[in-house]
């Protein structure tokens, strides 16, 4: 059972938003193509939270709007050649999730306009030239993941106080992979941890590289967020409770699946906020005119039941100070 311990707030800014379906100038009949990226399955709830916000605008699927999702597993070659089908298929919008797909959709396609949340600064990324005046045909919602990794290992040293060496298993061959571990090994120095790295470029790599860990080689895992990691989410918190293996993630999302513990963003609202970039769009709007928005509300999101597998007890400061605790 999940509990959630304090309620949301409500993301949709009333600033930004058109008038609803219906007075914008769309035909009551026109059905609009809405292609999505993501990663991996447990993005569902990225998209699950994008139908609400729709919902919420007056856009309903199947009736005024077609989703066509496409899951990448990690994959960045795919995710162009499914940005560059969705274009071609004529698609009147595209919206990514995560830095490397906004990346690779923007590679492969030249006129669709696009959507995207991404964990990294989407100015340095090259997606836009500033937050209030994108400049291009992409714009969407900037979420602070990276900015709390900090926090983040903070919260997993309070919870495992004898936390000594923590691993991390990353692509050194992905920007934002390299970049996410540079942040993460910066603050682990200043918190007197040390970092294992291991380094992959396959979900073979990965596996052998999960089998491979030993006892009391580490004290627990950090995740470094990347297409190829996150894509296999699932796979590392399976190996990791099998080896009683502490973990902690920065997506909420995956504690429901077993992690440990996740300190970042909610994606169901990062769907939900995401909606009304692409309301505006289907409504006649430009990207270019619709400054990209952060998100920085963070939750800590606790799984008891994991604590209990692996032999851990969570300090009841933190259950405290939690959002969301599965038991």
């Amino acid at each position: 059972m999940i509990i959630i311990r304090a309620a949301l707030a409500a993301v949709l800014a009333i600033g930004l938003l058109a008038a609803p379906y219906g007075a914008a100038g769309q035909a009551p009949g026109n059905v609009h193509h809405v292609g999505i990226i993501h990663i991996t399955g447990h993005h569902h709830v990225v998209v699950d939270g994008l139908r609400q916000g729709l919902r919420e605008l007056g856009l309903e699927e199947g009736k005024h709007l077609v989703l066509d999702i496409r899951e990448t597993k990690g994959d960045m070659k795919a995710a162009e050649e499914a940005a560059r089908d969705l274009e071609q298929g004529k698609v009147d919008v595209i919206y990514t999730v995560t830095s490397q797909i906004a990346l690779a959709a923007k590679r492969a396609t030249a006129q669709a306009p696009i959507v995207f949340y991404v964990g990294a600064d989407p100015v340095a990324l090259g997606l836009v030239e500033s937050l209030r005046k994108p400049g291009g045909r992409l714009t969407g919602v900037h979420g602070l993941s990276r900015d709390v990794t900090a926090k983040r290992l903070a919260v997993l040293k309070e919870m495992i106080p004898r936390l000594h060496r923590v691993v991390t298993i990353y692509n050194p061959g992905e920007p934002v992979s390299r970049e996410n571990a540079r942040v993460g090994r910066e603050a682990a120095r200043q918190l007197g941890l040390q970092v294992v790295e291991r380094h992959i470029g396959s979900i073979e790599e990965l596996r052998r590289t999960l089998q491979a860990l030993k006892p009391r080689e580490v004290d627990a895992y950090f995740h470094t967020p990347g297409a190829l990691e996150t894509s296999q989410a699932l796979l590392i918190i399976e190996a990791t409770k099998g080896k009683k293996l502490p973990t902690m993630f920065h997506e909420q999302s995956l504690v429901a699946h077993g992690a440990l513990a996740s300190y970042g963003i909610n994606y169901h609202e990062i769907g939900r906020l995401s909606a009304k970039y692409v309301q505006r769009i289907l409504a006649g709007g430009h990207p270019t005119d619709l400054p990209v928005e952060n998100y920085d509300k963070v939750g800590l999101a606790l799984n008891l039941r994991t604590a209990r597998e692996i032999g851990l007890t969570v300090p009841p400061s933190l259950l405290l100070r939690a959002d969301q605790v599965v038991e």
